[in-house]
């Protein structure tokens, strides 16, 4: 089961909570037992290996083609 962050809307405590994915996303405060909100976080993306950057994926032999001529 997944680990969810909740913030209590009155306190502003923050806490975790372990919920089921159908489980609807509603939390008591353990300090002052009012209503909380899940928290979202964005997911950290890491790039890691060869490919990520345009200096990677190119050689110093390839051309590329002249697209201000007009044939």
């Amino acid at each position: 089961m997944p680990i969810y962050e909740y913030e209590c809307n009155i306190c502003h405590h923050q806490f975790e909570k372990r919920q089921r994915f159908d489980d609807p996303p509603v939390a008591k405060c353990p300090k002052c037992k009012d209503k909380a909100s899940r928290v979202f976080r964005p997911v950290p993306i890491i790039f890691k290996g060869s490919g990520f950057y345009i200096t990677d994926s190119r050689n110093g032999n390839t051309k590329l083609p002249d697209v201000s001529k007009h044939e």
